[in-house]
């Protein structure tokens, strides 16, 4: 199996991951919600990596710091890298590790650590952009809930023109429409 890096979130119709507080309640609103299809699609990665704004809402929102075996029972010892500029609260237990700066090195030792496996770049879009920007990103895989916010933290805030992208499926879960493109090479714009 060749190792995948895979942009696999949800988003708003109007294109946003989480709202101008940097929620994700608007998600588990949605009847049928991702959970639905997040368990075949994490059987299949081997490492992740995630924003601080990501990880901090994770933490704070799932009272991670007084139980931190649930990052255990979500993603046993898949390894995580959070990039972040601040301090962040560490999860006893946890395979996290926090770094800063430039996405590549940090790719190279999630590939490394994947084991043939895929790659999850959990978000925020800021971080996928990055590893867009690359050429490290291989996959988009959307669940489009049927939600509107009108403002907050966007899907991928770059240009990636529509001759790097290529829709490979779609599949409807519940109110979800899962949308999967396979992304091209930088420079193929």
């Amino acid at each position: 199996m060749t190792t995948r890096s895979q942009y696999y979130t949800a988003t708003t119709l109007d294109g946003f991951i989480a709202d101008e507080d940097n929620s994700l309640e608007w998600l588990f609103a949605v009847e049928s919600g991702p959970e639905d299809r997040f368990a075949p699609f994490f059987a299949q990665v081997g490492a992740m990596a995630m924003g601080a704004t990501t990880y901090e809402w994770i933490v704070a929102h799932e009272k991670l710091v007084e139980q931190p075996g649930k990052w255990q029972e979500w993603y046993g010892a898949t390894p995580a890298w959070v990039f972040t500029h601040r301090e962040l609260p560490v999860l006893p237990g946890a395979a996290i590790t926090f770094v800063r700066g430039d996405v590549r090195p940090v790719h190279q030792a999630m590939t490394e650590a994947a084991g043939g496996r895929n790659i999850w770049l959990a978000g925020g879009g800021a971080l996928v952009g990055a590893f867009a920007d690359e050429g490290l990103l291989d996959e988009i895989v959307l669940g489009v809930a049927p939600v509107t916010l009108g403002a907050g933290a966007p899907l991928l805030p770059r240009r990636i023109t529509s001759s790097r992208l290529t829709l490979t499926a779609v599949e409807q879960v519940g109110q979800f429409a899962y949308l999967t493109y396979g992304v091209g090479p930088v420079g193929s714009d």
